[in-house]
């Protein structure tokens, strides 16, 4: 061939594979993430963080699999505040209504506030929420019946399948895109906090009716022959199924991906496991030998390993970003009788933490925490200090997007694994309370009131008519204060405390 035609040719060549290339739909360089959420589970609920009465082998090869940090934190010891600054980014206790919700609460994130699903829409990508909301819902007067709306479509998800607030809060029925799931018109649902409907029979008035018997606080309308936290009539061919609702959000959870395999997407997967009412599916009843409690756990690591499989079907696990936590530590006796206590056995679900759900100890805010990347995140076990409030500017920084000033932290190189500089301090809350993480040092400031959770649900709330100090490095029992001891390590934190929280006040 003419070297001068060959030259040619080849010119042409290269602009026609250019001009082609614009035309064509941009490839997909933007992870898919995906934010796993227990409910109450553990530090120490996880064979993967050493159990040994239970065995989670999905949720083990994940955090095997990848970066699992032995200090990963929610904000908070309480599920809507924990929600509430995962989120926002911002610390619940600077925001009054973050505080555990009624069904029936109005929504507590502003609609025009910066969130982690905004963040991922802007970048492109299409959100989603599956399982358990609880941060309110509309106004604070709410037509159960029409569209129900602020809520998640209003705060930057896409698509959006919940239940309202928790599985013993009335309603108990499924909330998809800002209706309620398969209502009837002629026979409406009706939700009250205050009074009972008349004629409804009531966990407290007929015992009878009951197939779960409440310990505590759970004592108003039966559903499913379990007794609930607040009242409700009607409704019923919208009522949930509670045995199968962890099949339901696991469906939901893989349509959701297989609907949007094509394009970038952010899921929140919420799921309700172990929160009371515990009722794990038949599949699962008596499989952990510690009754409905740790068969829900043993549920909550099918259900993951399934979701799993979807991914890999659908040819987008290996670029997906996978975080697995929890909102707060664990509790037993929540308020029914379901031998959580009588069977727990040998197993610790705090590990070697002190406390659980509701207490400032760090049970109640230290929790599993990783992250799972194949092909891009190598295995290790991470010392650094996160928490889940980082997310949103950790997650802002991946997908390169903007995010106005917040209490959250830059931490996308340590949960990616390529950097252990955590985070330097932290507050942690409980029931309205208070304390502060500085390195490997914890101060919890006094509160001298008796708190009644401890009479309830014999928790240790790790409030105190004292300052306590605590060296976790050497004592992560936190068995022994050291205000004594380390003085100018006390006034230090004290002082560094009271800057944070004065912060943006």
């Amino acid at each position: 061939m003419n070297p001068k035609l060959k030259i040619v040719i080849s010119a042409l060549l290269v602009l026609l594979y250019s001009c082609k290339s614009k035309t064509e739909p941009e490839a997909i360089t933007k992870p898919n993430i995906v934010i796993i959420y227990l409910d109450d589970l553990g530090y120490g609920d996880l064979s993967a963080y050493g159990a040994t009465e239970i065995n989670t082998p999905n949720i083990d090869k994940l955090a095997n699999g990848g970066v699992r940090f032995t200090q990963g934190y929610a904000t908070s010891a309480t599920c809507t505040p924990s929600r509430y600054a995962l989120l926002t980014g911002e610390y619940p206790w600077r925001n009054q209504g973050a505080k555990i919700l009624s069904g029936s609460a109005p929504l507590i994130i502003d609609t025009a506030k910066a969130t982690l699903p905004r963040i991922f829409k802007k970048a492109g990508y299409h959100t989603g929420i599956v399982g358990k909301w609880h941060l309110g819902l509309g106004n604070g007067n709410l037509d159960w019946n029409k569209e129900i709306n602020p809520g998640p479509n209003q705060v930057g998800f896409d698509y959006s399948v919940i239940l309202a607030a928790t599985q013993d809060r009335v309603p108990t029925i499924y909330i998809e895109n800002g209706y309620g799931l398969n209502l009837d018109k002629n026979d409406p649902i009706y939700v009250s906090y205050e009074k009972n409907f008349e004629g409804e029979p009531t966990g407290k008035d007929n015992p009878e009716l009951t197939k779960m018997k409440w310990h505590h606080g759970h004592n108003n309308s039966i559903v499913n022959g379990i007794p609930r936290i607040g009242f409700m009539k009607g409704g019923k061919s919208a009522h949930w199924s509670d045995v199968d609702m962890a099949d339901f959000f696991l469906n939901k959870a893989t349509q959701y991906v297989k609907a949007h395999k094509d394009k970038p997407f952010f899921l929140y997967y919420a799921l309700q496991q172990p929160h009371v009412p515990r009722t794990p599916n038949p599949r699962f009843v008596g499989k952990s030998g510690m009754g409905p409690r740790g068969d829900a756990i043993l549920e909550a690591d099918w259900c993951i390993g399934e979701f799993v499989k979807a991914l890999e079907t659908a040819g987008i696990l290996e670029n997906t970003l996978i975080v697995f936590s929890s909102d707060n530590g664990p509790a037993l006796n929540d308020g029914y009788f379901d031998d959580a206590v009588e069977k727990i056995g040998k197993h610790k679900p705090a590990g070697v933490l002190r406390g659980g759900k509701f207490s400032l100890f760090d049970a109640g805010t230290r929790v599993p925490l990783f992250t799972y990347w194949k092909g891009k995140i190598k295995p290790k076990v991470s010392d650094a200090l996160v928490c889940q409030i980082d997310f949103i500017s950790s997650f802002a920084k991946l997908v390169d997007i903007s995010l106005p000033e917040t209490d959250s932290k830059d931490m996308l190189d340590v949960l990616l694994g390529k950097s252990n500089q955590g985070r330097e301090n932290l507050v942690i809350e409980a029931n309205s309370k208070l304390a502060f993480r500085k390195g490997d040092w914890v101060y919890i400031p006094p509160y001298p009131e008796v708190d009644p959770i401890k009479t309830n649900k014999n928790i240790e709330t790790g409030c105190d008519s004292v300052s306590q100090l605590y060296n976790l490095n050497t004592d992560i029992g936190q068995q022994h204060s050291l205000v004594k001891s380390h003085p100018e390590k006390l006034k230090e934190l004290m002082e560094t405390y009271q800057q944070v929280i004065k912060v943006k006040e």
